[in-house]
Formats: C-alpha cells, structure tokens, sequence
C-alpha cells in the first residue's frame, strides 16, 4: 500500500466511493430536472404555436367577418340612396347604349350633344320606381336651398288636409292611398298631416343651411331615409290635389281666371275633378304609376321652379328640350331633369 496506513486508505477508498455516488446523485438530479424542464419547455412552446395558430386562425376570421361586414354595409348604403353620386355623363352613356342599335346609336348621339353644346358634364342617378319624377325635382330643389314657395308661406300647409276635410267637405279624402302602402281609410287624415309636417320641417331647416357642404350631407342623409321620403313625396302629392280643388272651385264660382294648366288637367276624361283626379291619377304614384306630362306642369307650378327637361328619345326634335310649366314668372329658380323614356328621371350636373 506504498506505506499508507490501512485505514487511511479505507478512509479514502470511502470519500472516493462517497464523492462519485454524489456526483452520479448530482447528475441523475441534473438528468430528471432537465427531463422535466424540457417537458416543460416543450409543452409550453407546444402551448406557444397552438395560440400562435389559433390567433392566426382568429384573425383571419375576424379579417373575413369584417371585409363581409364593410361590403354589407357597403352595399346596403348604396341601396338605400336614392340619389347616387355624380358620375362622367360620357361614361354612362357608353356603359348604358352599348352595341350598334339604331336605338343606342341615337342615345349616344344624344349625350353628346348634351356634353357638347349644353355644358352638362355628370350625371346623378336617381332611383328608378314611381316617385323618379318627385325625387329628381325635391333633391334639386333642397340641395339648392331653395326657399319655401310663397304661397306655402303665407298659409299654414299643415291645416290643408283639415280645410279639405271640414270646410270644402271633401270627405273622400279618406280614399287618398299612399303610394306603396296602398293605405286607406280613416286615419288618412292623421298620416297626411304627418308628411305636411315631414315637407315642412325638412324644407325650412335644409333651405336654411347655408353652407353648401352642410346641405348636401342633410340631403343626402334625408333620401336615404326611405319612410321620411315617402312623406315628402306624399305631401307633395296632398299639395297638388289640393290645388286642383281650388282650380276647381274656381271654375264653378266662375271666379278669376286660373292658369292653363288646370284647363288642360280637368279637360281629362279621368280627371275631370278633384275625386277622379285622385283616384285615377294621384293614388297610383308611387305605387303602379308616375307623373304624367300635364302634372309636371302642375309640381312645376305649385313648387314655384321651372323643370327643364332634357328628352333623349326625343333628340333632333322641337321637344328635346321643355320647361315645365311652359309659363313660368322669371324669379322663380330652375332645375333640370334627363329622361330617356318619359318615365324615369335622373339629374344632369353642368359644369361650365
């Protein structure tokens, strides 16, 4: 034992074996700690890319939900305007009257002249149903600011439908139909008091806008509302009866003479008064028909504008081009309105 003691040596063969059972310990610890932290560390980036792939997953979805939602909305804006943006009167005319009919020929032909020699560069759509003819004219007429007629001023419009009923004795007011509501009956007179105060509020507040901007948003916003829109259109229909009640009962009291338009109006086998006037004619707008040429006569007249009316089908003639009423006071403002049919109206934009 190279003259080492026998129980020193044991007593370092002992420290030796206690050392290197420590150390196979230590490193048996070190071996299960790092099993268990690798489990560890491999469940939770196991963890980590399941939510990375789910949030992935989320946000594609979300990405997906929204782009739906935006076009829904979208789409759902576009179809509730009843008057669209301004577009290229050029490029509609192309996109519109394609193809080398006699009939697109003509319409093409006819834009251009308006492009050309009347100054009228865009165009606005207006919803195609049997209130066009309203729509196209009340846009104009609120979009300008143009002030409340005269005679509106001067007398309360919200008591019309009361002076029908009570003291003219049209009781058969209570026939008037609503457009596509088609309603009749009793409570007519309450809900044709409603669309005189729907005209009379929107008229006064948006006319007293002044700023451009300001009224072309009310506008815009009022002709996506399609119940208050109705309500104008309505009152407006009420005001147009009414007049024709007055021309009427002018005619029997032979009293002062009236305008010809009422001559021509009740010279009508189905409007030769008031009732059938409202019958045959009034309670069918907005539901199966539209204005006939001698009632734009009339809106003209009791709105106190002049219509100027572009009529493409009726281009290379005399009347391509009319005012409604034919006889007009000079202070009165003007709109205009584009048809190709007589029927549906859209509003021509001049830039000069």
């Amino acid at each position: 034992m190279n003259g080492v003691h026998p129980k020193t040596y044991k007593l370092e063969k002992t420290r030796r074996h206690e050392v290197q059972s420590w150390t196979r310990a230590t490193k048996q610890s070190l071996c299960l700690m790092w099993q268990k932290v690798k489990i560890q560390l491999m469940l939770s980036m196991s963890f980590l890319v399941a939510v990375f792939w789910y949030c992935r997953r989320l946000y594609g979805f979300l990405a997906q939900l929204l782009k739906r939602w935006s076009n829904y909305l979208q789409r759902k804006l576009i179809k509730n305007h009843s008057v669209l943006a301004e577009v290229d009167l050029l490029g509609y005319s192309a996109r519109e009257w394609k193809g080398e009919t006699k009939q697109a020929k003509h319409m093409r032909e006819a834009y251009n002249e308006l492009f050309w020699n009347y100054h009228i560069k865009y165009l606005r759509q207006v919803k195609k149903d049997n209130y066009c003819v309203l729509r196209a004219v009340l846009f104009q007429i609120l979009s300008q600011g143009i002030p409340f007629p005269s005679w509106m001023r001067e007398r309360d419009i919200l008591k019309l439908p009361e002076k029908l009923l009570y003291s003219q004795g049209c009781n058969w007011i209570q026939q008037y139909s609503f457009g596509p509501e088609r309603y009749t009956g009793p409570n007519a007179f309450g809900k044709l008091r409603k669309c005189m105060e729907t005209l009379k509020t929107n008229w006064i507040e948006i006319s007293g806008t002044k700023d451009h901007e300001e009224r072309g948003n009310m506008c815009n916003a009022l002709f996506s509302d399609e119940s208050k829109e109705h309500k104008l259109y309505e009152a407006i229909k009420f005001v147009m009866l009414y007049e024709v009640v007055e021309a009427y009962e002018q005619i029997k009291n032979r009293e002062e003479p009236i305008p010809h338009l009422f001559s021509l109006l009740l010279a009508r086998d189905t409007s030769s008064d008031p009732l059938s006037f409202m019958m045959n004619h009034l309670n069918s707008i907005g539901d199966s028909g539209c204005l006939d040429q001698v009632e734009i006569f009339l809106l003209g007249y009791l709105l106190e504008v002049k219509i100027r009316v572009y009529r493409l089908h009726r281009f290379n003639t005399e009347d391509f081009q009319v005012n409604y009423p034919d006889e007009y006071r000079r202070e009165w403002n003007e709109v205009s309105l584009l048809t190709e049919d007589d029927r549906y109206y859209h509003i021509p934009v001049i830039r000069t």
